[in-house]
């Protein structure tokens, strides 16, 4: 992955992030977080993964349900947010992907291999966020 930050005025910044092929998207998004010391930002992307491994909440078992997708689809829609957990910076991600039929499949983005291209665009906030875990969910969730 390669990054460059494309603008920046009033504290706030903007990074494109291109991620080449092979490259597991969330790994990338989080290594960059960290590296950045990111503790607000939100992104967007467009692209193609080989795979993708989705997830869905069990609101009952308290867990995220994998939903392996195996062929080359379309990055449709791929939107998130960073903020920061216990000082360590945390990436969540929601992905809708299009299949070769033109259906779609979608959830939380657990692991996506990049073919051949993923292009982030990111924006960094001056100010941070912070989870702290919901007890009723078992989920770190943003509190302001």
């Amino acid at each position: 992955m390669e990054s460059k930050m494309i603008y920046e005025q009033g504290g706030e910044k903007t990074f494109a992030l291109i991620f080449e092929m092979g490259d597991e998207a969330m790994a990338g998004l989080v290594e960059f977080a960290r590296a950045n010391r990111l503790g607000a930002a939100r992104f967007t992307a467009i692209g193609a993964f080989r795979d993708v491994t989705l997830g869905y909440f069990d609101w009952e078992k308290k867990e995220y349900q994998k939903i392996p997708v195996r062929e080359q689809v379309e990055v449709l829609s791929l939107i998130g947010d960073v903020a920061l957990e216990k000082d360590e910076p945390k990436v969540h991600a929601h992905v809708v992907v299009g299949r070769s039929d033109g259906s779609t499949r979608g959830g939380h983005l657990i692991e996506a291999h990049v073919r051949p291209t993923l292009e982030v665009i990111l924006t960094e906030s001056p100010a941070h966020l912070q989870k702290h875990m919901d007890p009723e969910s078992g989920l770190a969730l943003i509190r302001v």
